[in-house]
């Protein structure tokens, strides 16, 4: 007798469900209900119809109901709602939401796949006007967009400074509007921390967004929004993209388990604790492998896995789940950033004691056109080594750092293996010294106490408390910028002018990407200086990293000119 397998809802996880099902079994009546009208589409790519490079939003759908049927034989039903599930009788019971009739369907095993709902506070006055969108699937995209060309829309509020709102907010430019981004937290892109999210910051900044931080919003009037610190934004139309939500109510209707982060629990195999009931996506909890903890991780590449999994227990198969690590990367304008692991804030909160590098190489040779700054940040347990995380950003491919970082944490990898793992060279694609074997010898010999560092965040209070900074860069290189006070001894002429260099107190130094300066200071570590410390990050660190405070928070200015170069 085949099997009846019925799955709530439809993208990454039940879509990915449904196909796995049919791959092992021709002869299971497989059928996925969906309440919106479109069951397989890229939620992923849905901000990039706003600027049109996706050109139509029907290329946005993945495969309707009758592709589904004439390639899989899976019946998929849209404007289908289970609004109740009969577990003692394996029936659920579907709501058509064009009609509002209902009938019942059995089951022999249920998949949950309802995805995640945006959040939309009650509590922001105006919050349910009708200029005001959330983004969740392609009729939410659409309806954006008509918005904007019916009513000849020149300025918009994104709300949140996540993946949803970063992209919703670049789509929107690119297409011609005034955009304004509004982020409640003091940075965008909670996966970076903030030394590495100024970068960020700066490319929103230098693209013409006026980007709003530690702000949250208040208000939501017909032309304009309110922050909760009164500064009035003009807006004709309100993109709100502050998070999301497991979609959670039919599984606590029907008395589905769900973890401590909301979302429905499962077990190493994706069953609930109801029989022959499994979750998978956006609704689970997850666990995350390096901090041993359950986790909410909206990703469609873990909801794919967990499909496969979910699918191959039902049908006897070996499950290996493995958690996860939470990879991810992004696009913003001429920048791109990837993360995988874990951040600092994800350390301390976990308790691990860490420790990180950041530095500044080339992605590829200097003297190739296309080379460009990448910036690296990578996160390392002490005293073992364990990598823990990295933080990539700059205009190359970034991501394929991120990737490989990625499979070292996967194995349990340290800094000696990243340190002689073997990868590809050219001119065109590297350096001979990887950027990431170049960041596991740092790491070492901070573990190793070869040399100490300072972090690139630390220095506007060393300058405000009147430390001494050392440019070690030429002095054409400290003419076009540098730190206010900064003493410019060059590398060329450091061994000559050890005289100048005080012995009494820390010195700090610094030059472009902290490459010369790691070697000053190595030299003068062992010519009698034991109070040197290198500035992590460098003078390049050092202008990213105030530029946004400077310009956008009017600080004092602690550079004469930024230098990005």
């Amino acid at each position: 007798m085949s099997k009846k397998v019925l799955i709530v809802g439809g993208v990454a996880g039940g879509a990915s469900v449904a196909a796995r099902v049919r791959r092992l079994d021709e002869h299971a009546e497989v059928t996925m209900f969906e309440r919106g009208p479109y069951v397989s589409f890229s939620n992923c790519a849905l901000p990039f119809f706003l600027s049109r490079m996706v050109a139509q939003s029907d290329d946005l759908v993945l495969m309707n109901p009758e592709q589904f049927a004439k390639q899989y034989n899976i019946n998929a039903k849209v404007y289908s709602e289970v609004i109740d599930v009969k577990p003692d009788q394996h029936k659920v019971v579907v709501k058509n939401v064009l009609t509002g009739e209902t009938y019942e369907e059995v089951y022999d095993k249920l998949f949950l796949s309802p995805g995640a709902n945006p959040i939309l506070p009650r509590s922001i006055k105006g919050i349910e006007s009708e200029h005001v969108f959330p983004v969740r699937n392609v009729p939410d995209i659409v309806k954006i967009d008509d918005y904007i060309q019916k009513n000849k829309v020149t300025d918009i509020a994104v709300v949140g400074g996540g993946f949803i709102g970063i992209e919703v907010m670049e789509n929107l430019k690119m297409a011609g509007l005034n955009v304004t981004l509004i982020e409640a937290a003091d940075q965008i892109m909670t996966p970076y921390d903030k030394d590495m999210a100024q970068i960020l910051h700066k490319e929103i900044i230098d693209n013409g967004v006026e980007l709003i931080v530690s702000d949250a919003l208040a208000e939501i009037k017909k032309d304009s929004v309110v922050t909760a610190k009164g500064r009035t934004v003009k807006a004709q139309l309100v993109v709100v993209a502050i998070g999301v939500v497991p979609e959670v109510s039919l599984a606590k209707k029907i008395g589905v388990e769900l973890g401590v982060t909301g979302g429905i629990k499962v077990d190493h195999n994706y069953q609930t604790n109801l029989k022959d009931i499994y979750a998978v996506g956006d609704v689970i909890e997850s666990y995350c492998s390096i901090i041993r903890k359950p986790t909410r991780l909206t990703l469609a590449g873990p909801a794919q896995r967990q499909a496969r999994g979910a699918a191959d227990h039902m049908y006897g198969r070996p499950v290996i789940n493995k958690g996860g690590i939470g990879s991810s990367c992004v696009k913003i304008f001429e920048v791109n950033a990837a993360n995988t692991g874990l951040n600092e804030k994800q350390c301390k909160a976990a308790g691990i004691i860490y420790d990180y590098v950041y530095l500044i190489p080339g992605d590829s040779v200097g003297i190739i056109p296309s080379s460009n700054p990448i910036h690296v940040k990578l996160l390392f347990e002490v005293p073992t080594g364990k990598i823990l995380g990295v933080q990539t950003i700059g205009k190359g491919n970034v991501d394929k750092r991120a990737d490989v970082i990625a499979a070292m944490i996967t194995m349990g990898a340290t800094l000696d293996d990243l340190k002689e793992l073997e990868l590809c060279y050219s001119p065109i694609f590297s350096t001979a010294k990887d950027p990431l074997n170049h960041a596991a010898l740092v790491g070492l010999n901070i573990i190793n106490a070869e040399f100490k560092q300072v972090k690139v965040s630390e220095i506007r209070d060393i300058y405000e408390n009147g430390g001494y900074i050392i440019d070690v860069r030429e002095p054409e290189e400290y003419k076009a910028g540098h730190i206010i006070n900064a003493v410019n001894i060059p590398m060329s002429q450091f061994r000559q002018r050890l005289d100048e260099i005080p012995k009494d107190k820390a010195v700090y130094v610094h030059c472009r990407s902290a490459q010369r300066s790691y070697n000053v200071a190595r030299a003068l570590g062992q010519l009698g200086f034991d109070n040197i410390y290198n500035i992590s990050g460098s003078f390049m660190g050092v202008c990213y990293n105030q530029y946004f405070e400077d310009v956008t928070l009017k600080r004092t200015k602690i550079v004469t000119e930024y230098n990005f170069k």
